[in-house]
């Protein structure tokens, strides 16, 4: 445990042994959280990138979710013979 001096606009610094032993590096995202009896919890937040598709990406993801009209034109003789029962 280190001993920490707050400053006196609310900052302080966390001590390198400390970053070094839990991972977390420099300008590391960190989430605050204070517990019912008074403690301050520091964790290191989760940053996902964010990914952008241009047109022709999203055309493709299109193309792939899209059911081929012959297996449609199945389906749909399968459930009007289904439904004549």
């Amino acid at each position: 445990m280190e001993l920490v001096k707050l400053g006196k606009k609310g900052q302080l610094t966390i001590p390198k042994a400390i970053l070094k032993a839990t991972g977390i590096g420099d300008e590391a995202p960190l989430l605050v959280e204070a517990t019912r009896d008074g403690a301050i919890i520091l964790r290191q937040a989760a940053v996902y990138p964010i990914e952008l598709y241009t047109g022709e990406r999203i055309q493709e993801f299109e193309k792939l979710n899209t059911v081929p009209p012959e297996l449609e034109a199945r389906v749909e003789t399968f459930l009007g013979k289904k439904k004549k029962k």
